[in-house]
């Protein structure tokens, strides 16, 4: 959840906010909420609850990656950013193979194939979480200003940038709010 946050933050904080950086934010959550409930509710345990919590993890993960996918490619405006586009679309596209294959083991009778599901499912599992080891990239960039960004509810505009630059003293001359001490007292 803390990754898909500092994500949606990073992108508004450089870029702009957007319909498909909110959608990451939301599947994002969703997914983490079937994890929750998969890793919560075991198979031994409690079968029902814990197919319940897949059938909400899986998809909404590949969805997550698909949607970060398209907004790096959106995004990327240097050689290494289309790079990193590249190699999260091709995580994508391995991780798509990798569900589809799990799903259409699952569902047969033999033990040999369904023990081909669950690794499947690992193999799954194992690509989202190196697709999430692949932010590393942008996340090298994160500051306070990030944290700012969650605070004002992703209202940081250009506006906001001077205003931050001028508490911190970095343009000098008066300051654009007639009480700069309740400014830092909302915050």
């Amino acid at each position: 959840m803390v990754i898909v946050l500092l994500r949606y933050a990073h992108v508004i904080e450089k870029h702009q906010n957007c319909v498909l950086n909110t959608a990451s934010l939301s599947t994002g959550w969703i997914c983490a909420a079937g994890l929750i409930m998969v890793g919560n509710f075991q198979v031994d345990n409690a079968k029902v609850l814990h197919y319940v919590g897949v059938g909400v993890a899986f998809p909404t993960s590949m969805l997550f990656v698909c949607l970060q996918s398209a907004l790096t490619y959106r995004l990327a405006k240097t050689q290494g950013e289309y790079n990193v586009a590249h190699l999260r679309l091709t995580m994508t596209l391995l991780a798509f193979v990798a569900l589809v294959l799990s799903g259409v083991f699952f569902v047969q009778e033999s033990f040999t194939l369904q023990h081909a599901a669950a690794i499947f499912e690992w193999v799954f599992c194992v690509i989202i979480m190196l697709f999430y080891g692949t932010f590393a990239f942008e996340f090298a960039s994160i500051s306070g200003d990030t944290m700012v960004v969650l605070a004002r509810g992703g209202a940081l505009g250009p506006a906001g940038r001077e205003c931050k630059l001028e508490g911190l003293g970095g343009l000098g001359g008066p300051s654009p709010h007639p009480h700069p001490s309740e400014s830092m007292s909302i915050l």
